[in-house]
């Protein structure tokens, strides 16, 4: 099977509220240069991941950095609204604090993106939707 993909509003949706709710957490996250796609036909065992757009490819095409956040729709389309907020706050992770078109692996000078760092940063999002 092909692998298709679609734009995701109801994802592009998610991204936006938790960039705007965490606030000063998240601030280097502009939202407005993170695109959201559904993919279907993957086999990947993952939920969600982000692309970058490296710096050569910014360079060649004179572009700012840009993200995409792809969610494999067989795996996340199933989970209730608090897995997906926490899938989606893993990937925004991943964006480095500089907003470079780089991305922050799961282990990078001692701090972890893991279900631990998830959590935490979920239960701020709580905390700050009250």
């Amino acid at each position: 099977m092909q692998v298709r993909f679609e734009k995701a509003d109801d994802v592009q949706e998610i991204v936006d509220d938790v960039v705007e709710t965490l606030g000063e957490g998240l601030e280097h996250v502009n939202q407005y240069r993170i695109f959201c796609m559904r993919s279907t036909g993957s086999g990947a065992r993952a939920y969600a991941r982000i692309w970058s757009l490296p710096r050569i490819w910014q360079q060649a095409l004179d572009i700012n950095p840009y993200y995409v956040v792809e969610v494999l729709s067989e795996k996340y389309d199933v989970l209730d609204d608090e897995q997906k907020t926490k899938v989606i706050i893993h990937e925004l992770l991943h964006i480095p604090k500089t907003f470079s078109g780089a991305l922050v692996p799961h282990t990078c000078f001692g701090k972890r993106i893991d279900n631990r760092r998830v959590n935490e940063v979920y239960a701020e999002y709580l905390r700050r939707k009250k």
